[in-house]
């Protein structure tokens, strides 16, 4: 017996001609975005081109002037939808005069957490969750008026994560993070993508980025440029070819015009012109007949930067 699942089941967002003005800025032109359930989604691009925007209209905290958002087969303003994401914000702003506890208990009754949980059941969920992103035990009971930016950034991060949401929603989760805690902030986000939670990231560290999402787009000047799998848009044009090094092998790089580099490791790389699989199963049966030993075949892959750089220089 199969399962029919609709295209509604496999989306967690779905952004359709979305465009939304301040005045004489177009902060979003005619977006069009699917983002799908289960993914870890990375948005990218430069300052000022709309990713930030794009978020608030996504949660509905900024209204479009033109388009739809699809969230969680759901609308943003659908209470029952908010509850099941977590949102941290680029510019996160905590009661001052809250401790991270006492700030927590208040995000975990909004979204009905409290309901049908004892005061050491509700108190054990927050706890967790603050040591989950590395915040240390002495800053609990401590006002978060005095907290750094790198504390108040974990705080709201344990915050997002409370009830497991099923969106999570990161806008420079990293920012003001020193390196150790960036990469206890990954392995929490890599952790919730595992448990099933889509996530939805925002950075513009693109080493982060490239680490933690496996489909991404670009946005420039308020419109996307180019989406897809990461592993795809990272593809090169060439593959390289590792082979043994040997007067054959030589022979028949030689033969062909290539240039080969050698590694201590008794291996010839070489840059193959081919540049799609066809082509390289006729170049490699070639070698193959010729008697060359073929050690390794690698596509060339290219940097989230190239590809970045690549994006918006299309960008109209």
């Amino acid at each position: 017996m199969t399962t029919q699942h609709s295209a509604r089941d496999e989306t967690a967002i779905v952004a359709t001609d979305v465009s939304k003005r301040f005045g004489a800025v177009a902060a979003l032109q005619g977006v069009d975005l699917r983002v799908r359930r289960g993914a870890s989604f990375g948005l990218i691009g430069p300052n000022g081109a709309g990713k930030t925007t794009f978020i608030k209209v996504l949660l509905g905290i900024s209204r479009p002037n033109t388009g739809t958002v699809q969230l969680l087969d759901g609308t943003p303003g659908d209470v029952h939808v908010r509850r099941r994401v977590g949102y941290l914000p680029e510019n996160l702003q905590l009661p001052a005069g809250l401790t991270p506890r006492a700030f927590l208990r208040s995000i975990a009754r909004l979204k009905g957490l409290t309901r049908g949980r004892s005061r050491a059941e509700l108190a054990g969920l927050v706890d967790d969750s603050l040591h989950r992103v590395g915040l240390e035990e002495s800053a609990w009971p401590r006002r978060m008026g005095g907290f750094s930016k790198g504390m108040r950034q974990r705080t709201g991060l344990a915050a997002a994560l409370l009830g497991a949401p099923d969106l999570l929603v990161l806008d420079e989760p990293t920012d003001g993070i020193d390196p150790t805690g960036r990469a206890v902030i990954r392995a929490v986000i890599q952790a919730e993508n595992r448990r099933g939670a889509t996530v939805f990231l925002n950075s513009h560290l693109l080493a982060e980025t490239e680490r933690i999402c496996d489909d991404i787009a670009v946005m420039a000047r308020g419109r996307i440029v180019q989406s897809g799998a990461l592993i795809r848009l990272q593809a090169g044009d060439h593959y390289r070819l590792d082979v043994v090094d040997d007067a054959t092998a030589r022979r028949s790089c030689a033969a062909r015009g290539w240039a080969w580099t050698t590694g201590d490791e008794g291996l010839l790389r070489c840059a193959l012109d081919a540049t799609d699989p066809a082509d390289l199963s006729r170049v490699l049966a070639a070698l193959l007949a010729e008697g060359v030993t073929i050690a390794q075949v690698n596509r060339d892959v290219r940097s989230l930067e190239d590809v970045f750089a690549e994006a918006v220089g299309i960008a109209p």
